[in-house]
């Protein structure tokens, strides 16, 4: 049986959320949650249902040499509240350094859109790449 899952790129404004295909193999940005607008917990809930999955990677973000600072110390808080909102929720953590740059380059090499609109769906491929790295690992 194949495996969905959700992918979740966790910032202070925005989150950046992806989806695997049904088979579980690849990744497709889905949508950015902006969290000034949006009750986040609630809105990745309504997706679980939608996209039909109990199964989120979640980013966690460190520094070139490894270390985890303040921010990922807030994805973990962030992930504590989704375990306790959605019954039977698998986590899985993934180390995401250079995933939102990695975004930025690849919007900057295909596409004309200003900051403004790149803003817009940077944090979406960051979590695709994130869920990718991911399926790529479980192969």
């Amino acid at each position: 049986m194949f495996k969905k899952y959700l992918a979740l790129d966790v910032g202070d404004v925005r989150i950046g959320v992806a989806r695997s295909d049904a088979m579980g193999m690849f990744a497709h940005p889905l949508e950015v949650i902006d969290r000034t607008k949006t009750k986040a917990v609630k809105r990745v809930q309504e997706l679980c249902r939608q996209e039909n999955t109990k199964s989120i990677v979640v980013g966690i973000p460190k520094s070139l040499d490894g270390q985890e600072k303040r921010q990922a110390e807030k994805v973990r808080e962030f992930i504590e509240k989704l375990n306790k909102s959605i019954e039977g929720l698998e986590i899985i953590e993934i180390d995401e350094r250079l995933s939102t740059i990695s975004a930025e380059r690849m919007l900057n090499e295909t596409t004309n859109k200003d900051a403004r609109g790149k803003r817009k769906v940077v944090d979406k491929i960051a979590a695709a790449i994130i869920l990718q790295t991911y399926l790529d690992m479980k192969k």
